[in-house]
């Protein structure tokens, strides 16, 4: 069985491990994880991300996009620039991403910031939309307004809500608008009853797999910087929660995933 992961941070998981992008690569490829997808969060690492790709084309697709955690550093030029580099990005800049709202950090929850992070999203989505791309989408606490966003930019390309954490209503509400639902290491916890019911209970071809390495370790790696290669006890979790096989549950989210974030890079 193979894997790709759909949501990495792979410019900061070198920086924490002292390793090279092509050597990341070749560990998770021993595990089976032969494509992944590396998100921006702010400007200043959208070099940095498109070069993850460049140094390893065969398994590396890249998004970029503005991270609502960093709302308070985003600037105009900041969209100026995300607009030009989709403008100029190459094949395997398959997505705009991390993009979305983040209701869970006081910080950036100012009415304020509430409002720019709102204008924020509301412009990435226009930018999607303009260059046909799917969006990889960050939600925390913000559930239902992110649902009235994504109903209303209508993507014809649509995307993922990554690393979900919510009720089964939630996430119905996202897969209904033709959204899939990002699967990560919450659910090896068996506390996370709620997200655990959630993704059991969901269509399978709504499904995603992910690490947001090196962050959203997965049980029994606390504290330590997450891996590619720990997809995989995060999909034995997945099939234990299951009624399929775990060569159809695997088949299958490869091919909703190579569909969404690799078809254009060839």
């Amino acid at each position: 069985m193979i894997f790709f992961d759909t949501h990495t941070h792979l410019d900061y998981l070198a920086q924490d491990l002292n390793l090279s992008i092509p050597e990341l690569v070749a560990q998770s490829e021993q595990a089976g994880i032969t494509r992944l997808m590396v998100v921006a969060v702010w400007a200043k690492n959208f070099q940095k991300v498109t070069a993850c790709s460049q140094q390893a084309r065969q398994n590396v697709v890249y998004g970029l996009g503005l991270h609502p955690l960093y709302i308070q550093q985003h600037t105009l030029a900041d969209l100026d620039e995300l607009a030009q580099r989709l403008a100029q990005r190459d094949t395997h800049c398959t997505a705009v991403a991390e993009i979305g709202l983040e209701k869970g950090v006081e910080a950036v929850c100012t009415a304020e910031l509430w409002h720019k992070q709102q204008t924020f999203l509301e412009a990435q989505l226009a930018l999607a939309k303009q260059y046909d791309l799917p969006v990889n989408l960050h939600s925390r606490k913000s559930h239902d307004t992110l649902a009235v966003f994504l109903k209303k930019a209508q993507l014809p390309k649509t995307g993922v809500v990554h690393g979900f954490a919510g009720s089964f209503e939630q996430a119905k509400r996202f897969v209904d608008l033709g959204y899939k639902i990002g699967v990560g290491g919450t659910i090896t916890y068996a506390r996370a009853q709620k997200t655990r019911e959630t993704i059991r209970k969901l269509p399978l071809e709504s499904l995603l797999l992910e690490t947001d390495a090196p962050d959203m370790p997965v049980f029994g790696f606390q504290g330590q910087p997450n891996r590619p290669e720990r997809l995989k006890v995060t999909f034995q979790s997945l099939c234990e929660l299951r009624s399929e096989s775990p060569e159809q549950i695997a088949e299958c989210i490869w091919q909703t995933s190579e569909a969404l974030f690799w078809h254009k890079a060839g």
